[in-house]
């Protein structure tokens, strides 16, 4: 899970810019204990604090130290990590009294997942509380953590970013910043997110159609990943479409996509399995067909969808 010596090597000089840096870690999920190991495993000196007690303890068994309250925590490092599950998680926390006094001057880079109204939210709440703050988001899972394949958003202040970058980069992989919005890596995570989950369950779905008529999951897996693996040019091409407004339907417009909907509802509804999502999906097609767009490409829908 963790790097390599090789890894370790290869970014040998973030690790020497961060030697004195000291760094605490709240909250120890999977991905909290993730973050806490690779930091840890890069040579910086590392405070852990979680709600629950118990959750330090091979943390500290490689060297971490473990802390009795959250302000203690706060105390001993000069950059806080927050990774808990969305921010009433992290308001509960970083808002007591105690550790809100802890805070003041130094830097909260808020990994926990919520909307970009919330981290706004909390940036505004940073700055009247003297505490300087980055918002980001981590888009691959615990696994990756401390490798290359990590991949890291982030946002807000520039400067903050590039002061506290060389310790970030200690967890692996690709980081971003993508502006000075502290909401941005927020939007960017919910908009990631919801193509996956939207996929999943879709999968979820084929998989119970399948299983209704035979076909067994292994045996469909092979095909679901080819019909994964067109959908990246894909979607560039509907990128174009919708950033330039031409919607092209050529190859396969929205009446025929509408047909095509049409047979998975009924196939799925013939076993009693709830057609619900590819429904909302049929709606949609067909009320653009409604207001003429029947030759244009599925890429429609995102103007559809985004009118006011």
């Amino acid at each position: 899970m963790f790097p390599t010596a090789e890894h370790r090597a290869a970014r040998g000089s973030s690790a020497n810019t961060s030697a004195t840096v000291t760094v605490t870690v709240l909250g120890l999920g999977p991905m909290g204990r993730a973050l806490a190991g690779a930091f840890l495993e890069g040579g910086i000196r590392t405070t852990v604090w979680n709600r629950t007690p118990g959750k330090d303890r091979d943390l500290i068994d490689r060297g971490a130290t473990g802390a009795a309250s959250p302000e203690e925590a706060v105390s001993a490092g000069d950059l806080v990590v927050v990774c808990v599950v969305n921010y009433d998680a992290s308001d509960a926390v970083l808002r007591q009294e105690a550790v809100t006094a802890a805070l003041k001057g130094r830097t909260v880079v808020n990994l926990s997942a919520d909307t970009p109204a919330r981290a706004r939210s909390a940036g505004r709440w940073a700055a009247d509380h003297g505490i300087r703050c980055l918002d980001g988001a981590i888009m691959t899972p615990t696994t990756t953590i401390g490798t290359p394949d990590a991949v890291f958003l982030h946002s807000g202040p520039a400067d903050l970013y590039e002061e506290h970058r060389p310790v970030l980069e200690i967890l692996g992989g690709t980081h971003t910043h993508l502006g000075e919005d502290i909401g941005r890596a927020a939007a960017y995570d919910l908009a990631l997110l919801d193509i996956f989950w939207t996929a999943m369950s879709g999968y979820a779905h084929a998989l119970a159609v399948a299983d209704a008529e035979g076909i067994s999951a292994t045996e469909l897996a092979p095909f679901a990943k080819g019909i994964g693996a067109i959908i990246p040019p894909v979607m560039d091409e509907y990128a174009r479409d919708v950033a330039g407004g031409t919607y092209s339907g050529e190859g396969n417009p929205l009446t025929s996509a509408a047909s095509s909907m049409t047979h998975v509802i009924d196939a799925s509804e013939a076993h009693g399995i709830d057609a619900g999502p590819m429904r909302v999906a049929e709606g949609w097609a067909r009320r653009a067909i409604g207001l003429g767009h029947g030759g244009d490409g599925f890429s429609r829908l995102t103007e559809l969808l985004a009118r006011r």
